[in-house]
């Protein structure tokens, strides 16, 4: 599997990693490896917050998307 990111960029580089949100294959030097907050419970509710965040590797997108970046 190829880095999609260098892919858009013209460049061949082997994916290491895959983004835990979408799925997309990233190098090293794309993949954010970001903790995410884990919500837990039946549907449709009650819901709560896990104590701590998992660590998790994210696409640049979706690193964005999670914390609301422009």
């Amino acid at each position: 599997m190829k880095c999609y990111v260098c892919e858009q960029l013209g460049i061949d580089r082997e994916a290491t990693g895959i983004c835990i949100v979408c799925g997309m294959g990233l190098c090293t030097e794309h993949m954010i490896r970001a903790d995410v907050s884990v919500w837990e419970g039946g549907y449709p509710f009650p819901a709560k917050k896990l104590k701590k965040p998992i660590p998790r590797i994210l696409c640049p997108e979706c690193h964005h998307a999670l914390n609301g970046d422009e």
